[in-house]
This record gives structure tokens, C-alpha cells and sequence, in this order.
């Protein structure tokens, strides 16, 4: 049994999960932590790999987004808190739409991203309960969070 389940949402090209489970694990922290699928390739290609391949981009892409929102729901739903990732390099689409899922929801944000989105984040970082630009300040919060007293 965890005291929490912790969602990490957004970007997926690089370690910044990673970075947060494992100091999470260092600390001893009693956290559940789950995502999205984070294999790109495989997140693309689920709608046509099960259900079959479309002549069309936008329903193949449809299909898969279709299937990925499945899992997407469920674990934002379970989650007690929810972590997003903001990148620079790739628009994150995926990331705002579960930053918004998540608010809508009521669950507390966590909003990662460096400063140089923060004018455009400003929205997204004004429904967070905090806005961090590194993993470390994350797990900070995550270790508060767990205090005892």
C-alpha cells in the first residue's frame, strides 16, 4: 500500500521520470508513481498495430489517441497528485490536455517546465499548486509532502 499515487504526465524524450522515481526510491518515499506510455513509437502505432492500419494520418493517428486516452483517464483519475512536464524542444500538446484533465478533475498540480515558458505556460502554471524547473525541486516537494509532522 502506497500514501500516494503520483501521475507523471508530458514530455517523454528524456530522464526526467526517471530522475524523480529514483530519488523518490533513495528517500524512501511511499509513492506509486505511473505515466503514459512513453515509448513513442508504440504510442503512435497502437491504434493500427490492434485495431488496423488507416489510409488516412488523422484517423491513424485518432485510433491511437483514442487508445492511449483509455489509460490516460484511468490513471489521472487514480492519481492523488499529478506531475507535467513541459519541454522546449517539442510542442506538448499531450502535456496540456493532461494538465487540463487533471484540473478539471481537482487534482493537485505539479507544473515542471524552465523559465523560459513560463509566459507561455501562464495558465497552466496559475491551476498548479506549484510550478518547478528541475526534477530536484519535484521530489523536494514530493519529500515535504510525505512529512510526518
Amino acid at each position: 500500500m502506497y500514501d500516494w499515487i503520483v501521475y507523471l504526465a508530458g514530455e517523454i524524450h528524456s530522464d526526467w521520470r526517471e530522475q524523480i522515481i529514483d530519488a523518490a526510491e533513495q528517500a524512501e518515499l511511499s509513492i506509486l508513481f505511473s505515466g503514459p506510455v512513453t515509448d513513442h513509437q508504440a504510442s503512435d502505432d497502437c491504434g493500427a498495430r490492434i485495431l488496423g492500419e488507416e489510409a488516412s494520418a488523422f484517423w491513424r493517428d485518432h485510433k491511437a489517441a483514442k487508445i492511449n486516452a483509455i489509460r490516460t483517464r484511468k490513471l489521472i483519475e487514480e492519481a492523488d497528485l499529478v506531475v507535467v512536464r513541459f519541454a522546449e524542444k517539442y510542442r506538448q500538446w499531450n502535456a496540456a490536455f493532461e494538465a487540463g484533465m487533471a484540473a478539471a478533475l481537482g487534482k493537485p498540480l505539479i507544473i515542471l517546465h524552465t523559465a523560459d515558458l513560463t509566459h507561455a505556460l501562464k495558465e497552466v502554471d496559475a491551476a498548479a499548486q506549484a510550478v518547478a524547473e528541475t526534477p530536484q525541486q519535484v521530489i523536494e516537494i514530493l519529500k515535504y509532502i510525505n512529512r510526518d509532522s
